[in-house]
Parts: C-alpha cells; structure tokens; sequence
C-alpha cells in the first residue's frame, strides 16, 4: 500500500520540478508562426545588455543599452549613434537626455521600461549582435533571416530549455 502512494507522488514531484520555471534567460521566440521555436540565453550574474546593429542607411553602429529589472522587465538605458538623420533622433523627448561627445550622439532614458519587444531579422547583409558578459553573438548567423522573434527576459522550466536552442552554446534540438 505504500508503493501505491510514494511512487505517485515521487512521479508528481517530478513532473512539477520538471515544468517549473527555474532558470532566468533572455529568450527569443518566433512570432506569428504556428508552432513557434524557443531560442534562449541563460542569464548570468550580470543584468546588462547590449544590442548592436549597422544602419542601413548611415552603414555605422547603432549601440542599444538595456537592463534586467528586478520583475524580469527590460529598462532601456540608452542608445549610441555616429550619424544623425532617417531613424535616429536628434533632440530628446519628456523622459530623455541628449547629449554629443567626441562625435558620439546618446540618447539616456530616464525610466522606460517595456515587458518585450519585437525583432526583425532583417534579410540584409548588416551586422546584427547581442552583447552580453564580453560576448557578442551574432544574431543573424543564430536565427532565421526575414523572421520576427518577441524578446523578452523570462524564467523557463527545464523542459523549456531541453526544448529550446541554447544560442550561447549547447544546442538542444527543439523538435
């Protein structure tokens, strides 16, 4: 009579630390598709990130600054550009700082804080990068060209990340 209950329950516990969401990561995941596809970092001591692109137009880096919130909520910190013009703003808004120095304009956001974004992986050849803890990986080398992905920062159960594709290294197969 005992087997009856602990080996139910052994399996119940396993299967709720199995799904639980244990693990903090920036993950990627494919928007507007219907099965989508999980790509993910693991997050590690280090709550700041970077993303960098080229313009397209201007062909210069364009360095966007982001923090992790204490609630898994993205802060943007800033934005740094070479070139003023199409998509890149000259003057700051209510919230914003402006600022040039040495030929670098910055745009600082006093407290914009966003749950996710959408990203398209454009089909150009221009550099696309997430930088986070000294390392820059490549974004269009990771996903899917001419593919929108929702990023956000989130916990993910093991499951998620068996499932998943660790983008910085281990890759688990997601089908």
């Amino acid at each position: 009579m005992k087997y009856n209950v602990i080996i139910p329950l052994i399996l119940f516990v396993f299967v709720v630390l199995f799904l639980l969401p244990i693990k903090q990561a920036f993950t990627f995941t494919e928007h507007r598709t219907e099965n989508p596809k999980l790509f993910y970092i693991p997050v590690e001591s280090d709550d700041s990130f970077q993303i960098r692109y080229v313009h397209s137009i201007h062909l210069t880096d364009v360095i966007e600054s982001y923090e992790i919130t204490a609630d898994q909520k993205i802060r943007l910190v800033s934005m740094q550009y070479e070139d003023l013009a199409i998509g890149l703003p000259g003057y700051a808004e209510e919230g914003e700082t402006f600022s040039v120095n040495d030929g670098v304009y910055t745009l600082t956001y006093d407290d914009n804080v966003i749950e996710s974004f959408v990203m398209l992986i454009g089909n150009v050849d221009a550099e696309l990068a997430f930088q986070y803890v000294g390392n820059e990986l490549n974004l269009k080398k990771q996903l899917v060209r001419g593919k929108s992905y929702t990023f956000c920062v989130k916990k993910l159960s093991i499951y998620q990340l068996l499932k998943g594709v660790n983008m910085n290294g281990k890759k688990h197969k997601a089908e």
